[in-house]
């Protein structure tokens, strides 16, 4: 070939160390000059975009986050003191609660319980006559029991027995006596008073009073056991109130099993009542 009509030499790209390559066709392929180094440079762009949004998110992360941290000298390995406090405050109570009981007998079950509501009913009227709303009156048991007798060993139906058991809420004290002779009365013998159980309406107030008396305690006693161990109190770890919720005795169970028309008002002491609380403390211990 003549000398003026020779091809120029392909051009090659700085650090390219094969062939150029035509751009691809694809419609959605983009090209990026400068061959697989082009590439690498824009994968590692992206590389670099990812670990920075990465490490942004995980900024925003520890910047929201609301919990404290823990007191100095609260470590797992760093020496703690853990004491208890007990603490007890008395109040009057103002809820009596009132279990009363209905048996009813017939012949047929249902003369049993037509004669059971009858007595039920009056009953819920006479506790609504003396103030007791009916929110607080709850039907907690009824049965209805078939009745034998075994003559020479024979078992024989008799009849039936219904049971009725109303649980009242007595929340004016000086009207309960009242008010449980009405139910007596109403009823005559079918009418039995199971339970009578005094309790706080909201015991909110006393409990608070036995929980701060419960964490002077506490406070006392470790204020002393470091001080002998040669140590001083540093911070409150955690104070944790490990009360468990009080069961109370019923105050008094009254038997009614004659007629009562004459009866006078049943005499209603609620005396006082004791809440405790107790509480356990977390110190940290630190040298004199």
């Amino acid at each position: 070939m003549a000398e003026g009509n020779e091809a120029p030499a392909p051009q090659r790209s700085v650090g390219q160390d094969h062939e150029p390559y035509d751009a691809p066709s694809h419609p959605r392929t983009r090209w990026y000059p400068g061959g697989r180094a082009g590439v690498a440079a824009v994968a590692v762009a992206v590389g670099a975009l990812v670990i920075g949004g990465t490490g942004l998110g995980f900024a925003l992360s520890a910047g929201a986050s609301t919990s404290d941290p823990a007191p100095a000298g609260c470590g797992p390995s760093l020496p703690h003191l853990t004491v208890q406090g007990t603490g007890q405050a008395e109040g009057t109570p103002d809820l009596l609660t009132a279990v009363f009981g209905f048996t009813s007998t017939a012949g047929t079950s249902a003369d049993a319980l037509h004669q059971n509501n009858t007595e039920v009913n009056q009953a819920l009227l006479a506790l609504g006559g003396h103030g007791v709303d009916h929110a607080d009156v709850q039907t907690t048991g009824l049965t209805l029991a078939p009745q034998y007798v075994y003559p020479k060993g024979v078992p024989t139906l008799t009849g039936y027995q219904a049971t009725n058991t109303v649980t009242a809420k007595l929340r004016d004290i000086k009207t309960a006596g009242d008010a449980i002779d009405a139910v007596v009365t109403a009823t005559g013998k079918a009418a039995t008073v199971n339970s009578l159980l005094f309790s706080f309406a909201d015991a909110t107030g006393v409990e608070d009073q036995a929980r701060v008396k419960a964490v002077h305690q506490a406070v006392a006693h470790a204020g002393a056991m470091a001080a002998a161990a040669g140590r001083k109190l540093g911070a409150v770890c955690s104070l944790t109130d490990t009360t468990q919720p009080s069961v109370f005795a019923p105050a008094a169970s009254l038997p009614y099993g004659a007629q009562s028309n004459d009866a006078t008002s049943v005499p209603v002491e609620p005396g006082s009542q004791t809440e405790t609380d107790q509480v356990t403390m977390v110190y940290s211990l630190e040298r004199r």
